[in-house]
């Protein structure tokens, strides 16, 4: 399966999703916001499938983090993820660069489906 990295400094929602991902097979490597998760793209050289980030996050929000990570690993594949509608329009000048944006709050089956759509 896929090499996924979440950064959301919200803890529930990070577990959450993390369990469900690896449930379905994903190898998951969590961040609690985009510092971190730059830190660990660059230890890894950005060997990830896939970034899942949240938009809105202390210290490196997920645009930020988009950015950096789009510029360092062109083929890298994000997925960003928000509950403020305003932070959505925030994402619009990212889209040749993320897959999409999923609303805050979803399912289990949305962010499966989500992250299934992202990767294929």
């Amino acid at each position: 399966m896929a090499n996924i990295l979440i950064a959301e400094d919200d803890d529930m929602v990070r577990s959450f999703v993390s369990r469900a991902l690896n449930l379905d097979g994903h190898d998951v490597t969590s961040a609690m916001d985009g510092l971190e998760a730059l830190d660990i793209l660059e230890e890894q050289e950005g060997s990830f499938d896939l970034v899942l980030s949240d938009i809105r996050m202390p210290g490196m929000d997920g645009i930020a983090l988009a950015h950096s990570a789009s510029q360092n690993w062109n083929e890298l594949r994000i997925l960003l993820m928000t509950g403020f509608a305003d932070q959505r329009e925030r994402a619009d000048d990212l889209m040749q660069i993320v897959v999409d944006v999923v609303e805050k709050p979803f399912s289990l089956d949305k962010i499966r489906t989500a992250v299934n759509s992202a990767l294929h």
